[in-house]
This record gives structure tokens, C-alpha cells and sequence, in this order.
């Protein structure tokens, strides 16, 4: 179990070589460029699974004879099953090595994929949702352990923004490859596609991507030191608290990725291809904010304060979406609508890498582990957040703008008041100042 009180602070890792004591975390390994996007293509399959389907909600509710609230269960269900299955999969991959448990896992996702296809109703169609989420969850989860494995410090936030340019590319497309399949096909072509794709990507892990955990640094023991290590982790309270501020944060993204189908398409009428466009639009927003956070902020900018600023930009958006949703600027149409979500998704680009980066620094061991309880706590408080925004029927945006706004706000709570990043600067000046005396 990794020693928390001994770990260094954010600061300390960002600190320049000069200026503080080799560090003995493990030297970077640069990776190729075919493993990058590999793990850029792993970190995508939820995304890919939510987003290419997304199109579709209005269509399915209508084709399965069931209320909107009832076809948002189907995303509510898959983010459980990532939930749930992240803490199953992460310290799996600590004691077995990241291969064996993520091809297992992949395999297991392209039968539930291809199931969905011919769900009879919706309640098996949840049901395989959720199965798709738990074994998905292995992609998702591993991705970031393999990260955890090769890189340190401002490296590793790098590396992530580099992730998100990858991975960023799959909301983009999918909701476009989506508008497009339902112009040929139904819905359950939606899934039949994410199927080939999803075979596409576990023949070339199979192939090409190597394990990055040396037997020598696994975790012998069985459950019980998975809960330990998981316990030991909690117990760090900025760990948490940076767990807890993505988490919320994800919670404002999910309700956007939740409700906008029927925001954007039931209430302003736009079509599905529109939709398409726009969900893509956002998605470039996000993407280029991380390109920005990794080749421009990064290594010259604190990450707590380009995190801080982050968070605030989504209160503000999200705060703008409310007045409008509410009619406090009266019919305002789509376009402002669709500023603010922009504005909104554009933000994450800066808050959710640099929130993972800033916990996984935290720990050097037990990266499975750490990476299973960010991933837990983001796509659990998504899974809520999905029902909350369709509560007050499909002809409202209120719900979504007051999910948003309340997950952006506890999200600013979690980091002002468990991180506190004002201190840990504190105490590694006067750190500094003792040694220079």
C-alpha cells in the first residue's frame, strides 16, 4: 500500500529539477505512436458507445414503445457498469499485469455491443447496456494505469492532453457517424457498427500493445489489499478531493452529453444531423482546450490554478444556461443555448485532465487501483445525473442547467475545501526557504 503521508505534493512535482531532490518515481518511457493512440482509442470506447448512439434516443423511444426518462436509463445503466467495473478491473490489472484483464474485458464488451443490436425491448436493452459498461470499463480504467506506468509529473499532463486529442476525435465523429447511420439503418445499426469497431481495436491491443507492469511491482495479494490500497488512497484527503472535483465536473458533462439530444432536438427542433454538427462542434472545443492545456499551460502554469480556472468557467456557463433555460433573458433560440454549451465543454478540456493528473501524482503504486476509484467516482455520478435532467419531461432544458450548475458548484466545494492548494504552496516555500537557510 503506497505510503500517503510520505507523498510528494503537486508542487513538488511540478518544481524544476534545480529546485528540489531527484525524484525516484521511474523515468518517463516515451511510447510510440501506435501505443498513444491505442490508449487515445481505449479511452474512447466510452465515449464512442455513448456519443454514436446519442442520435438515436428519440428514435429508440419511439421504436421501443418507452418514455424519454425510461431510454435515458440505457446511458444511466452503461455508466454504472463502467462504475462498477473500474473497481473490479483496476486492482485486477495491479496483481495480473494490464494485458490479461483488459483483453478479457474487451471481449466480453463486443458480445454485449452486439446484443444490444437485437434487444427486444427496453429493459433488455438496459440490461446489456449495463453488461457493455461493466466490461468496458476495462479500457477505460487500464488506459489511465498504463499512463500511471510510464509517466511522472508534468509528463503525465501532458501525455493526457495528448490522450485527449485522440480520444477527443471519438465524440466528434461518433455522433456524426450516427446521424449518418440512421439516414441508412435503425438504431440497432448504431450498435452493429460499434461492434466492428470495437473488434477493429481489441485485434490491434491483442497485436501491438505491450504489458507496461514488471511482475516485480504487482500486487500479490488478493482482495483484501485491494481494499487497503483503495482505503489507503481515500484516507489522502487532496487525493480525494481531486477524485471528487472531477467527479462533479464529469457530472456537468454528462448531463450535457444526457439531455442534450432531446434540448437540441425536441425543444429548438433541430435535426439529427444538426444535432451531430453541434455535439462535434462542442467536442472540438474540448479537444482544442486540451492541446492548449498540454503544449501551452503545462510546465508554466500551476496546475491547481489552471484546475481553479477551469472550474470556474463551468459555473459561469452553467449559471448562463439556467438564466436562459429559465426564460430570464426570454426566447433566446438555440444559438446562445448553444454558445454556453460550448463554452461549457470547451472547459472541461482543462479541468478533467489536469484533475486526474493532479490525484494520480499522488500515488506511485497501486495506479490500478487510484485510476479505479477516478474512474468510479466520475461515471457514478454521471449514472445519477442522467435520470435528474429528464425528470421534468423532454420539452425543458431547466433540469439539465440545474444539474449542471450544482455538479459544477460541489465540484469548486471538493477542491476549495479538501485540496486546498493555497496551502501545500505554502508549505513548499517555507520547505524551500529552510533548505536555502
Amino acid at each position: 500500500m503506497p505510503d500517503h503521508a510520505a507523498a510528494p505534493t503537486p508542487e513538488q512535482h511540478q518544481r524544476p529539477a534545480s529546485a528540489s531532490a531527484p525524484s525516484p518515481a521511474r523515468a518517463p518511457r516515451p511510447t510510440g505512436s501506435l501505443v498513444t493512440f491505442l490508449l487515445g482509442g481505449l479511452t474512447a470506447t466510452t465515449p464512442l458507445a455513448m456519443d454514436m448512439y446519442l442520435p438515436s434516443l428519440p428514435e429508440v423511444t419511439r421504436s421501443l414503445d418507452a418514455p424519454a426518462v425510461t431510454v435515458q436509463l440505457t446511458l444511466t445503466a452503461c455508466m454504472a457498469g463502467l462504475a462498477l467495473g473500474q473497481l473490479v478491473v483496476g486492482p485486477l490489472s495491479d496483481r495480473w499485469g494490464r494485458r490479461r484483464p483488459l483483453l478479457a474485458g474487451l471481449a466480453v464488451y463486443l458480445v454485449a455491443t452486439a446484443l444490444c443490436a437485437l434487444a427486444p425491448t427496453v429493459e433488455t436493452l438496459i440490461a446489456f447496456r449495463l453488461v457493455q459498461g461493466l466490461a468496458g470499463a476495462a479500457g477505460v480504467v487500464i488506459a489511465r494505469a498504463v499512463v500511471r506506468d510510464l509517466y511522472d509529473g508534468v509528463a503525465m499532463a501532458r501525455f493526457f492532453s495528448t490522450l485527449m486529442l485522440i480520444s477527443g476525435a471519438a465524440p466528434i465523429v461518433a455522433p456524426l457517424v450516427g446521424g449518418q447511420i440512421l439516414r441508412v439503418t435503425d438504431w440497432r445499426g448504431v450498435f452493429v457498427v460499434l461492434t466492428v469497431v470495437g473488434a477493429a481495436l481489441t485485434a490491434l491491443v491483442w497485436v501491438r500493445l505491450p504489458e507496461t507492469l514488471p511482475p516485480g511491482e504487482r500486487h500479490s495479494g488478493g482482495t483484501g489489499e485491494a481494499l487497503r490500497a483503495m482505503r489507503g488512497l481515500l484516507a489522502d484527503l487532496p487525493f480525494t478531493g481531486y477524485m471528487l472535483a472531477g467527479g462533479f465536473a464529469f457530472a456537468a458533462l454528462f448531463a450535457y452529453v444526457s439531455a442534450s439530444p432531446f434540448v437540441v432536438q425536441e425543444i429548438y427542433g433541430a435535426s439529427p444531423q444538426t444535432f451531430s454538427l453541434l455535439f462535434g462542434l462542442n467536442s472540438v472545443g474540448l479537444v482544442a482546450a486540451g492541446q492548449f492545456n498540454g503544449k501551452v499551460l503545462v510546465g508554466r502554469v500551476s496546475l491547481d490554478k489552471v484546475l481553479a480556472g477551469g472550474l470556474a468557467v463551468i459555473v459561469l456557463a452553467a449559471t448562463a444556461l439556467l438564466l436562459m433555460a429559465t426564460g430570464v433573458f426570454g426566447d433566446t433560440g438555440l444559438v446562445p443555448v448553444a454558445a454556453a454549451l460550448f463554452v461549457l465543454m470547451s472547459a472541461m478540456g482543462v479541468t478533467l485532465p489536469n484533475a486526474q493528473t493532479l490525484a494520480l501524482l499522488r500515488t506511485r503504486h497501486a495506479a490500478g487501483s487510484a485510476s479505479a476509484l477516478l474512474g468510479t467516482s466520475s461515471f457514478l455520478v454521471g449514472a445519477v445525473a442522467s435520470p435528474l435532467v429528464g425528470v421534468a419531461g423532454e420539452h425543458t432544458a431547466v433540469p439539465m442547467a440545474v444539474v449542471q450548475l450544482a455538479g459544477a458548484l460541489v465540484a469548486v466545494a471538493c477542491f476549495v475545501g479538501m485540496c486546498r492548494p493555497w496551502a501545500a504552496r505554502a508549505t513548499t516555500r517555507a520547505g524551500s526557504e529552510g533548505d536555502e537557510s
